[in-house]
């Protein structure tokens, strides 16, 4: 599964793999590909150090990427403090509310609530990439579209390429405007933060809008002959993130939750803005159910919705309050029905890619090569 894109890159293959778990992108860079770890949930500059670290003592020469969740547009002097007071008490009683009717326990005294999800603030993003440029990183990735131009500009000083997400042609055309060099289409069935347009109509119509500018296939992509038919709409490479939450290198920390993801069918799944303020793909559970019902509140816009139910999330995830728990995950969710490790599901992909390509050629009325 060779490209331009990945000789230039120096991967066997053609497949980025987005993970929140260093363990994860160490095997995904291990096994051929190359791993992008996710940073939004590092509010410690000296914990990303750390896993970067531990990354690169765990793939020897292979490549690896990072993954910020910055907004274009810098705002000056808002501290976190700032947007926790914007936070309506009205919505503050409904998480109360929601937590009470399912039964969900306080946590201890003393006891933290977990990370928070503060990666998109300005600030904590910039840290991230003060860590970031002191590393051997081969990709940098911004899940919000374009970094603001002096990050881009300041990669390109270190010799690394920035890839941004796109869910439509124009917000492709802008990333390519602003120096952007690798740019994902990002289709409607993808988890996490996604668009409204499907990867089948998507792909295509950014390759077309961005060209010669490399394009990852993203939304909706867990087998090889999907990777095949990525390729042969115009990309030059596959963005996966959902298929890794599933395999024996991650690290949810909740049995509860594998076992929903093993179990989930491709229609388990809603775009929300429950979880971070903007539409993302995750399992449809009674948490969503209640802040997409238009008795509730209704929720806020980021980085207020993030900040607002992250110690609830980490109370339903530490409990495993099962109504109520879930992730981020897309479409695909209805083929990640067991747990296999990272090295296998590359297995799985290759072996697809080769049904597929000996299938086209066929039709074709070629012998594979």
């Amino acid at each position: 599964m060779e490209t331009e894109l990945s000789r230039r890159l120096g991967i066997e293959h053609a497949i980025f793999g987005f993970t929140p778990f260093p363990a994860v992108a160490a095997a995904i860079s291990r096994a051929g590909g190359l791993g992008v770890l996710g940073a939004v949930r590092y509010t410690a500059p000296d914990d990303l150090a750390r896993d970067l670290d531990w990354i690169e003592a765990h793939i020897g020469d292979k490549p690896y990427g990072l993954d910020v969740v910055m907004p274009a547009r810098k705002v000056e002097g808002v501290t976190e403090a700032d947007v926790e007071a914007m936070i309506p008490e009205g919505h503050r009683q409904f998480v109360r509310d929601t937590l009470a009717k399912h039964g969900v326990p306080e946590l201890a005294e003393g006891e933290t609530s977990g990370w928070r999800i503060t990666g998109w603030m300005e600030q904590v993003a910039r840290n991230q990439l003060d860590v970031a440029f002191e590393h051997p990183i081969a990709l940098l990735a911004n899940a919000l579209g374009s970094p603001p131009a002096d990050v881009v500009e300041r990669a390109h000083r270190h010799g690394m390429p920035v890839a941004a997400l796109a869910g439509s042609a124009r917000h492709a055309q802008r990333h390519a405007e602003a120096g952007i060099d690798i740019v994902v289409a990002q289709g409607y069935e993808a988890g996490g933060h996604t668009g409204e347009i499907a990867s089948m109509v998507l792909t295509p119509e950014v390759v077309d809008a961005v060209g010669p500018l490399p394009v990852l296939a993203a939304g909706g992509i867990g087998s090889g002959e999907q990777i095949a038919a990525g390729l042969a709409l115009g990309a030059q490479g596959v963005w996966l993130g959902s298929l890794w939450l599933t395999t024996t290198e991650a690290t949810l920390g909740s049995r509860a939750l594998t076992a929903k993801l093993l179990a989930a069918s491709s229609g388990d799944t809603v775009r929300s803005r429950a979880l971070t303020g903007k539409p993302a793909r995750q399992l449809r559970t009674e948490w969503t159910d209640a802040w997409d019902d238009p008795a509730g509140p209704g929720t806020l816009p980021m980085p207020l919705q993030g900040l607002l139910v992250a110690e609830a999330v980490s109370r339903i995830q530490r409990f495993e309050v099962g109504p109520l728990l879930g992730t981020p995950v897309g479409q695909i969710v209805g083929r990640m029905n067991s747990e296999r490790s990272v090295q296998q599901v590359f297995d799985d992909l290759t072996r697809g890619f080769e049904r597929a390509v000996d299938r086209v050629n066929r039709i074709a009325g070629r012998s594979a090569p």
